[in-house]
């Protein structure tokens, strides 16, 4: 796989360009505004989530892969965005040279010995006595002759040297078959021997449906391991590997959901019944590259494990890697203060099956396709299956209990998106603990009026502010980052005393997520930049890395103006007047932000609100909850934030 493979399988379109372009879910793609031409109208941006690609079928009738987006965007050229887009994601760049080529040549090669082994471990299943106990077994099992072909089973014979006599008499090496795990050295190194015996193979594919290695399953019930993978290799990485998923991706688009059980078997018998929307990670524990490969198709997901305790405990596990590894975004709300704030929310459906105790997935969907689809629908969220496995498995009258259950399930409520689910969990929660709901509200917002009454803002509190223009909103908003910048740079450090008092107010800190231009964004990247590192003073960090790009923005910037700093020395003296400035700058442009999210809002709304049209307005509640985000930051606003 080349570097710019690999970015593009480990970045996400939708949540590469979701930072940049406000997108909103239709279908299966995601739509929004062009960016790159004026349209407050009709939303006519796709993002197409499977594809990694976009199009935009307005004025500017162009379209892409994510290099291309922000080639566009930024003004870069394929160099400078391969060199970001790989730090992003973690992919080492190489120069072209021949040792990559030949390696990425050499992987090829070795996947063609690996489809030849598929071939081989087929025909001892279907066309040697020896493999007529497996396809016994597998037909026992259910599986169909279709089924067989199409994932490709077979049968590795009971030798120690079968697959290494078969492929070394076709000119492959003993090098070779070590690479791809057919066969194992020995441990005083005196030879090789087949790593796979009288087994039932299941050939492992990527998601791109190239083969990586192989998963087997005993015959004898003497032998062991129960099922045995390839080694890691080159090629299989059973952490970042799903079973099925190269037969899966199509139809997990199509349902907008993903079904996650623990054996190959229950895969495959799933998609015999029609349920081909389902993978596996093979057995082992689900990891956070295994979610992030599912996130491309689809944040809808049900775990469907083993009902014992074994699979619980997987379970809670996958649950917990979940919320590590799906989007989280950041969302405004309100606390019981009326402050404003920003939270994470888990922008993915997570939910848990009860499976009938003592059977697997495939022994039901054997018995009763119909069963298993009642299964899925009936599927639990994730809040009430983890409140409910805990309760069940622990003695919920013990105060220490309760407040370890709590402490669990908690983190999960406030992952999700709804205020109205959250308050519908939070209220089941203390139900089933036999508590007071205030007490699971984390650090007890004190009751209206307790809290000190912070004095009102100074008459000069914009004394030395640079004039904002009244012109266009986009104008505005950009004038006031500039703003921001400006104080920045005159001060670094001062980010420190605004975090503080933003988070004292659990409001979010100052990130790059203010600044919406693009030169912005890599002016305030400079300056966290330089407050991070340790070997320079900021301001001359700054001007020493300054890029060519940023030299005019900078400039303008740090040209003589009258900051509140020198002018303003009232109430804890510059420090406190120029962070004062920059936290109300900061705050109305939040603002001002949020006015224009209820214009697209009530643009799009009277695109669908035709005369006489019963369609119902997916808008309403999102107007309504802006409405009331104005309202309460205008409160906050009005009441300036103390500085220590």
């Amino acid at each position: 796989m080349t570097a710019i493979d690999e970015i593009k399988a480990r970045i996400d379109a939708v949540e590469l360009i979701g930072e940049t372009v406000k997108l909103r879910r239709t279908g299966r793609n995601y739509i929004g505004f062009c960016p790159f031409h004026p349209n407050t109208r009709t939303p006519a941006f796709v993002v197409f989530p499977e594809s990694g690609t976009w199009r935009c079928f307005g004025a500017c009738n162009e379209g892409g892969d994510i290099f291309k987006f922000l080639m566009k965007k930024e003004g870069w050229d394929f160099a400078e965005t391969l060199r970001y887009l790989a730090e992003r994601a973690g992919v080492p760049l190489e120069a072209p040279n021949p040792q990559r080529k030949a390696e990425d040549e050499e992987h090829e090669r070795l996947r063609r010995l690996l489809e030849e082994a598929v071939t081989f471990f087929r025909y001892h299943l279907t066309q040697t006595p020896a493999g007529k106990p497996a396809l016994d077994y597998l037909q026992k099992r259910g599986v169909q002759p279709a089924t067989l072909e199409t994932f490709g089973l077979g049968y590795a014979p009971d030798s120690w040297d079968a697959a290494l006599a078969h492929f070394t008499t076709k000119g492959w090496t003993t090098a070779d078959l070590i690479q791809t795990g057919l066969v194992t050295e020995r441990q005083d190194a005196s030879g090789v021997y087949d790593r796979f015996r009288n087994r039932i193979m299941f050939p492992i594919r990527d998601g791109m449906g190239r083969m990586a290695g192989f998963g087997a399953r005993i015959l004898d019930p003497n032998d062991i391991p129960k099922f045995l993978n390839s080694p890691q290799t080159a090629l299989f990485d059973k952490g970042g590997l799903l079973y099925g998923l190269d037969l899966a991706r199509k139809p997990i688009r199509a349902a907008d959901q993903a079904v996650i059980v623990e054996g190959y078997l229950d895969v495959i018998l799933l998609h015999q019944a029609g349920y081909t929307n389902t993978v596996s990670p093979m057995g082992t524990a689900l990891t956070e590259t295994q979610f992030r490969l599912l996130k491309r198709f689809t944040r809808r997901i049900i775990l469907a494990l083993d009902a014992d305790a074994a699979g619980e405990k997987a379970t809670l596990r996958g649950l917990e890697v979940a919320r590590q590894s799906l989007d989280h975004a950041e969302e405004l709300t309100f606390d019981a203060r009326g402050l404003l704030r920003h939270e994470a929310r888990l922008q993915a459906d997570v939910r848990v099956t009860t499976i009938p105790e003592g059977k697997d997935p495939d022994e039901v969907v054997l018995e009763s396709p119909e069963e298993w689809g009642q299964i899925l629908a009936n599927a639990k969220p994730i809040v009430i299956h983890v409140m409910e496995t805990l309760a069940a498995q622990q003695d919920v009258e013990d105060p220490k209990t309760k407040s370890a259950i709590a402490a669990r399930v908690m983190p999960l409520i406030e992952d999700v998106p709804s205020p109205v689910e959250r308050d519908a969990y939070r209220q089941r929660l203390a139900r089933l603990l036999k508590v007071d709901e205030r007490a699971l509200v984390a650090g007890g917002a004190p009751a209206s009026g307790t809290g000190r009454r912070r004095p009102n803002l100074p008459a000069n509190r914009t004394a030395g502010r640079t004039p904002v223009a009244e012109a266009s909103p986009a104008r505005r908003m950009h004038a006031q980052e500039e703003h921001c910048l400006r104080l920045l740079l005159h001060r670094p450090e001062v980010i420190y005393q605004i975090d503080r008092a933003l988070q004292k107010e659990q409001l979010n800190r100052l990130t790059l997520a203010d600044f919406s231009d693009s030169d912005h964004q890599a002016m305030a990247r400079l300056i966290l930049s330089s407050l991070t590192q340790e070997e320079d003073e900021p301001g001359h960090y700054i001007r020493e890395n300054l890029p060519d790009e940023l030299e005019e923005l900078y400039g303008k910037l740090t040209a003589p103006v009258v900051l509140p700093s020198q002018s303003d020395t009232s109430r804890g003296g510059a420090a406190n007047a120029l962070a004062e400035d920059l936290l109300h700058t900061l705050m109305s442009l939040r603002l001002a932000r949020i006015n224009e999210e209820m214009k697209q809002l009530r643009f799009l709304q009277e695109e669908i609100q035709q005369p006489g049209s019963d369609v119902i307005n997916p808008y309403e509640d999102l107007i309504l909850q802006s409405l009331m985000m104005r309202k309460l930051l205008d409160e906050a606003l009005s009441h300036p934030i103390q500085f220590d």
